[in-house]
């Protein structure tokens, strides 16, 4: 393991942990779009997305993450470190990884390389080290579909009351359906919050998001973020039930591709700094500002969190 990109040590306190830092675990790659226009490239990754999101919401974050030792890890590198996320960087023997999308009615649609295809996160002494001192801990886009890799999640991050999942399911990277199913779904069980999409349903077994919210509930999930793309978003606490539409900004919608992204990094930003809330009211102004944040995400083109003129997270 190599560790690149480290900062914040301003969040550090005098015993040595960190005071309101988030540690995201799970995938950071390139995202290389083709459409019409041509080929770009950016710098992404479900987990990484919600790490640098964080950060510009002034969040100090640290990434764990499998980068490879190449152009495209140092381009990673050099992106993580510009906006200011700390990196614990599991080695990959396969190189950094790659995600080819295609653009299907404005939607995303993936083939990823044979690093994303064989990620991993390694849990040696600094990455424990950083999950014990951590806030918060958000897991995103990780190889549920392997037990052994998922096995070290459980036991390398014990205390469910500081965890948030998002399963974030890709079918293209996935070698086994029913483990992803059964490992994503007993991490989610003693969760503090678990997001999910309306695409997600069906690896999670359950018929729509109509299904799968009570399910997570009944399970033990404290807080449900589900997000329903045109449809806005809801959040389910205990008796709490709360929704919120797509925010109307001004331009149009250029790419939806990092929106859920945006929208976790967002919510997590206003628990880490406010405490989980306690009622109605406070939930909804919470996912109001996600809504918001997805919303401005939307209209620029690749996945890094935007926000609109004038905006603050709390």
């Amino acid at each position: 393991m190599n560790t690149a990109g480290r900062v914040g040590a301003d969040a550090r306190t005098d015993d040595g942990t960190d005071d309101g830092r988030v540690v995201v675990i799970g995938d950071a790659l390139i995202d290389e779009l083709r459409d019409d226009a041509g080929v770009r490239e950016f710098v992404g990754g479900a987990a990484l997305n919600v790490a640098v999101g964080l950060a510009r919401l002034g969040v100090a974050t640290t990434l764990l993450a499998m980068v490879g030792e190449d152009e495209d890890g140092d381009t990673i590198r050099a992106f993580l470190d510009t906006h200011g996320v700390e990196l614990i960087q599991t080695a990959s023997p396969h190189g950094s990884s790659r995600a080819v999308s295609e653009r299907v009615d404005g939607e995303p649609h993936y083939v990823f390389n044979t690093a994303a295809q064989n990620r991993h996160v390694d849990f040696g002494p600094e990455e424990r080290e950083a999950i014990e001192n951590a806030r918060l801990v958000v897991v995103s886009c990780f190889p549920f579909d392997n037990d052994a890799e998922s096995a070290a999640l459980d036991e390398a991050v014990a205390d469910g009351s500081k965890l948030v999942v998002d399963p974030n399911p890709r079918e293209a990277m996935m070698a086994d359906r029913e483990r992803f199913e059964r490992n994503a779904l007993r991490l989610a069980g003693r969760s503090l919050l678990v997001k999910v999409g309306d695409d997600d349903a069906p690896f999670l077994g359950a018929d729509g998001l109509g299904a799968l919210v009570p399910d997570l509930v009944d399970r033990g999930t404290h807080v449900v973020l589900a997000t329903e793309g045109r449809a806005g978003a809801r959040i389910v606490d205990g008796g709490i039930d709360v929704s919120s539409g797509i925010a109307s900004l001004p331009g149009a919608i250029v790419d939806t591709m990092g929106a859920g992204d945006a929208s976790l990094a967002s919510v997590v930003a206003d628990v880490v700094r406010a405490g989980r809330p306690a009622d109605s009211d406070a939930w909804s102004r919470v996912l109001d500002r996600a809504m918001v944040v997805a919303a401005a995400t939307c209209r620029a083109e690749g996945a890094l969190l935007q926000t609109p003129e004038g905006f603050t997270s709390l």
